[in-house]
């Protein structure tokens, strides 16, 4: 509560604040002083922020880094460009959405094939039980063409390494 001192004069508050019943003073927005940082403006109180200096002295404060955010952008504009060569172009907002239907069917899939490992006793996830996963999950020619498209990639990737 900001009461006034012995001078009458209370700290923050301009001398020509009117005076409120229970004696504490209100500024020229007729804000209450004793309402604190509770009061209208609690979104923007720097009370439980922390001060940036680290606990050791001298000691400087790292910074942290930013958390990776996956995207399917590249590919996608890859297969875009690669079926309908320079004539189709997608806008901003068609490739995040594009980009959250990839990062969906990407979890489902990750989860449908954890699931079929955890029904057996290994441990280890192999291309066996992603395939598995999108003949499980993905409809009719969309499961061919995907099955067809792993087998060459992990093909090709074993020829490499």
């Amino acid at each position: 509560m900001a009461k006034a001192g012995k001078d009458g004069k209370v700290p923050g508050i301009p001398e020509d604040a009117e005076l409120e019943e229970d004696g504490t003073k209100a500024d020229k927005l007729g804000k209450s002083s004793k309402r604190g940082k509770e009061g209208k403006h609690a979104k923007h109180s720097k009370r439980g922020k922390t001060d940036k200096s680290s606990k050791a002295p001298g000691v400087p404060v790292k910074k942290r880094a930013k958390k990776r955010r996956e995207s399917f952008a590249v590919p996608i504009y890859k297969v875009l460009k690669q079926i309908h060569q320079k004539e189709v172009r997608i806008s901003k907002q068609g490739m995040g959405i594009m980009n959250s239907f990839m990062q969906d069917i990407f979890d489902r899939l990750a989860t449908e094939a954890t699931t079929l490992l955890r029904s057996g006793t290994k441990r280890t996830l192999t291309s066996r039980e992603v395939e598995t996963a999108v003949k499980l999950m993905l409809p009719g020619q969309l499961k061919k063409h995907a099955v067809s498209e792993g087998t060459k990639a992990v093909s090709k990737f074993s020829r490499l390494g």
